[in-house]
């Protein structure tokens, strides 16, 4: 797939977006909730659960972040496939 470049950096230009790729990418299923409570807990930065829906919208949008619903909740992944591809396409 062709991804936009423009839209992978600007979702990584931002620290919180930063960190929420972070906390994926080291429990790859996590819910909103999830994030808001490590944000919180792990590294001491408050912020609402609307906020960090913002960002991950941002992270969607560029294909870093996927959605999916299981039961109740909206479970969130990292996708590294955008990211791989840039690489690739860079020092190949």
């Amino acid at each position: 797939m062709d991804w936009d470049k423009g839209s992978i950096f600007k979702a990584l230009g931002d620290s919180t977006r930063r960190i929420i790729l972070d906390e994926l990418s080291e429990h790859n299923e996590r819910t909103l909730y999830e994030l808001t409570a490590q944000f919180v807990m792990r590294h001491n930065l408050a912020i609402s659960r609307q906020a960090i829906a913002k960002h991950l919208k941002t992270l969607e949008d560029a294909g870093l972040v996927i959605s999916k619903r299981k039961g109740k909740h909206r479970v969130l992944t990292f996708n590294k496939e955008p990211l791989r591809s840039l690489l690739e396409e860079w020092l190949n």
